[in-house]
């Protein structure tokens, strides 16, 4: 009997370029995703996705990595940091103006386990929402002594509890440079940067890499970039495989070498509350995501190590 990708082939052709084949390729990658498994890493890994461009995935990639590691069986908490709440409305979570959120956790009126909600398509994913208030709280919180180290407090006091046990925590930040961002980088021991597959997004990444470099001066010393990963590529242009190239030639180390295509269904997913994880499973989209989250998942004990020998030297 032949395998639905040979079937495939047969009906649309075998021509690279072809439909069908891109189907079938599709249909194979989407084969050995699901009997691949995700490692456990051995200590939570927190992870803040920041890039002050905005429209290169950033939240997309929040959610998606999110939603592909939970699938894969890991335990998954999302901070939604950015006061749009693109990231909540994605995973589900109620974030009106009378839902409390991560904007109460800031003010201290409420802590992670009062406010996270279970994203209703994953079982092992978890959500601390995003409301609007959430965009005055750099006003409100900016002559406070330890202004930078309200999030990373709430955190660490929540994954100390024995009962809170989480493979990845992951903050979604917002599309700038400011004090929520600041708050997010503090709170994590990892960065990861989406990069659009243009020339204008590789502009904007030096600044991010000097305020993280700030950062991890100033008041977070065990901050480690550890993952790049370029979106909206167009393997079918020069510009697209251009971008790539030189991102990696200059952070081999750290660019997945997954990519994320241009896809209608990534888009559309927000809209109906969902990741494309969910709404179009078998789809394109989904499929690069679940690999990226697999290759993160497989390159957790480098990190781990990494990790390490940063905290050894201080």
């Amino acid at each position: 009997m032949e395998s639905a990708t040979e079937t495939i082939k047969r009906i649309f052709g075998d021509d690279s370029d072809s439909l069908g084949s891109e189907i079938a390729e599709t249909t194979s990658r989407y084969d050995r995703l699901t009997k691949s498994r995700f490692p456990k890493p051995t200590r939570t890994r927190c992870i803040a996705v920041a890039n002050q461009k905005g429209g290169v995935g950033k939240t997309t990639t929040a959610v998606n990595i999110a939603a592909a590691l939970s699938k894969g069986g890991l335990k998954v908490l999302v901070i939604d940091m950015d006061p749009q709440g693109n990231a909540s409305t994605a995973l589900g979570a109620a974030h009106g103006s009378k839902d409390y959120s991560v904007y109460d956790v800031l003010e201290g009126r409420r802590s992670i386990h009062d406010v996270m909600q279970q994203c209703p398509d994953f079982p092992r994913l978890d959500v601390v929402p995003a409301s609007i208030e959430l965009s005055g709280a750099e006003l409100e919180i900016a002559q406070v002594d330890d202004r930078n180290d309200l999030l990373h407090r709430a955190v660490d006091t929540f994954l100390k509890d024995p009962n809170s046990h989480y493979d990845y925590v992951i903050v979604d930040c917002p599309p700038s440079l400011g004090l929520l961002v600041i708050n997010a980088m503090c709170a994590v021991t990892e960065m990861l940067i989406p990069i659009q597959a243009e020339y204008y997004a590789l502009e904007g990444l030096g600044q991010l890499i000097h305020t993280i470099g700030l950062v991890q001066k100033h008041y977070n010393p065990n901050l480690l970039v550890s993952t790049m990963l370029v979106t909206m590529f167009d393997r079918r242009t020069l510009l697209s495989r251009e971008v790539f190239n030189e991102v990696k030639g200059h952070y081999p180390s750290i660019v997945l070498d997954t990519t994320i295509p241009r896809a209608v269904k990534i888009s559309e997913a927000p809209s109906f509350n969902k990741t494309v994880i969910s709404y179009d499973p078998h789809g394109i989209g989904a499929v690069a995501y679940g690999e990226a989250a697999l290759e993160i998942a497989r390159r957790a004990p480098a990190v781990i190590r990494a990790l390490k020998d940063k905290e050894g030297r201080e």
